[in-house]
């Protein structure tokens, strides 16, 4: 019995640092993402490039508390995963007001350089799903960030297509639309996360009240 208990004390500690080497890779893609994305963003007047570049930070903010909580336990974990979500959310409305701000002073975007650095993000952005994707089922603390990963998938596509849209139409409103869109699955991702990690705090609390 105590060798099975010392076997499983090391395989969950070799799948925790499988765990820690997968989110600094990540960590580092992200916050290289999010200065090259802004910089393009603002040099190119593009909502959907500096809304993604923000996604990106809020990843990178995602997978430092990820690594925190690593080795703790399920309430430091589901307490992380819930502060996950309120930073999430709180990016969503960022993009939101930045959306307000774009409609009240209209500028058109360039499409080459958001098409560019769409495409560029996408290939990061991929990178992290593919190495995130094993870890999806681990727990809460891993499918969150999984979900941030498979969220910029989305967010760089759109980022694409607008560039696509603002070369043929010569509008800026194919940018600010998608700038929209990447807003609204900030905000349902972010209450998807806080929802679960409420959740997974009470239950914590009602097995603790039924054990004493």
């Amino acid at each position: 019995m105590a060798n099975c208990c010392h076997d499983k004390g090391c395989a969950l500690d070799a799948l925790r640092n499988r765990q820690g080497r997968t989110l600094r890779i990540v960590l580092a893609i992200n916050l290289m993402l999010f200065l090259i994305e802004l910089s393009a963003g603002i040099v190119a007047s593009s909502t959907s490039l500096m809304a993604d570049s923000l996604d990106s930070l809020g990843d990178a903010l995602v997978y430092a508390f990820s690594l925190y909580v690593l080795f703790r336990s399920e309430r430091w974990k589901l307490g992380a995963a819930l502060l996950k979500g309120l930073i999430m959310l709180g990016f969503g409305v960022a993009v939101t007001v930045a959306l307000v701000h774009r409609a009240l002073a209209p500028i058109v975007p360039v499409a080459e350089m958001i098409g560019g650095f769409g495409l560029f993000a996408l290939a990061g952005n991929l990178a992290c799903l593919i190495l995130l994707t094993r870890h999806r089922s681990d727990d809460i603390n891993m499918e969150s960030v999984w979900l941030c990963s498979r969220n910029d998938i989305i967010a760089n596509v759109g980022v694409i297509l607008a560039s696509f849209g603002v070369a043929l139409t010569g509008s800026m409103w194919p940018d600010f639309a998608v700038g929209a869109v990447i807003a609204a699955i900030f905000l349902r991702s972010a209450l998807y996360v806080v929802s679960q990690a409420i959740r997974g705090l009470r239950g914590l609390d009602g097995d603790r009240s039924c054990t004493i």
